[in-house]
């Protein structure tokens, strides 16, 4: 590590990953709240994928999806927490090049999934609520199978030329990633080259995953809720509108953290760089957090075999 800060290196075998710099005091302090939030996360979404496994009253779309929301909550948590805890608390701060564009690429990946898979839950309740009597002969398990596979590659896709333009580009300034991960960005700030290609694939995938995702989740919502107005009693309208609750919830757990974290990282150059680094830190647990909660708490199948799975254990 010696060897790190100096200026005539070439390209690095491995980089150091600060954590969060400027509160190396604070690093076991601040770890207590990341892990607690990374347990709750692995603990909650493998509790949806046991349930659902187990009780085949829920072998039905929606719930398909949560168990790919579920998955892809447990890989994005993981893919990032154990790495950052392991600094905080073994000052394990290397990471290989070839590991750091694996983890790139799987943040990424399953960032574009998780909004991938809210847009065809958006897509099983604007079936469920305007087509409810076609909802079983539309959204077969074929036609199930097909839109994650549709999901799965698009964001695999999108992802790839991540950690491929970083790999060609040459580093002979420090391997000093001042992150608790390779985030993209932190990471071509390294590079000894024009690296405007990419910031605007960045801003290209931005808009193409998460604008196009937010167009169609709209479009859904818009035919949801005029279908709704057009029932004949408020308690119809209430009643019905009651499903899609966890959906938006889910959706809000993800989207506004999100947008949050891009105005703060593009916009807040004021802000101190440990801040953003917390707020891109919480971002990245806030989803995998509240998505088994909202739907434990909210979906009443899910709630019910949870109360009864405890109940089990207390007799």
């Amino acid at each position: 590590m010696s060897d790190s800060n100096r200026t005539d290196f070439t390209n690095p075998s491995t980089f150091i990953l600060l954590g969060i710099p400027g509160l190396e005091a604070a690093h076991i302090w601040i770890s207590i709240p990341f892990c607690a939030m990374y347990a709750i996360a692995v603990f909650g979404n493998f509790t949806i994928l046991f349930i659902v496994k187990r009780e085949p009253s829920l072998h039905g779309p929606m719930f398909y999806f949560l168990c790919m929301l579920a998955v892809s909550d447990l890989v994005l948590s993981t893919s990032t927490l154990p790495k950052l805890l392991s600094i905080f608390w073994f000052n394990s701060r290397e990471i290989s090049f070839s590991a750091c564009l694996t983890q790139m690429y799987f943040v990424h990946s399953f960032s574009g999934m998780e909004s991938g898979i809210l847009v065809a839950m958006a897509f099983d309740r604007y079936v469920a609520i305007c087509h409810p009597l076609r909802h079983s002969t539309i959204l077969t398990n074929s036609v199930v199978a097909k839109i994650g596979l549709a999901v799965v590659l698009r964001s695999g896709i999108l992802a790839l030329p991540y950690p491929l333009l970083v790999r060609r580009w040459p580093y002979c300034r420090t391997n000093i990633i001042s992150h608790f991960y390779c985030e993209h960005i932190a990471v071509v700030n390294l590079a000894c080259a024009d690296i405007s290609i990419n910031n605007y694939y960045g801003l290209f995938d931005l808009f193409s995953v998460i604008g196009v995702d937010v167009f169609f989740i709209a479009m859904s919502y818009t035919q949801i809720l005029r279908a709704i107005f057009c029932l004949p009693t408020k308690d119809a309208r209430l009643k019905t509108f009651g499903t899609c609750i966890s959906h938006l919830c889910a959706i809000s757990a993800l989207y506004i953290p999100d947008l949050f974290s891009s105005l703060m990282l593009r916009f807040g150059h004021n802000v101190p760089l440990h801040v953003l680094i917390l707020i891109t830190g919480v971002y990245h647990m806030v989803p995998p957090v509240l998505h088994p909660i909202i739907y434990g708490v909210r979906t009443k199948q899910i709630r019910g075999r949870l109360l009864q799975l405890f109940a089990y254990k207390e007799i």
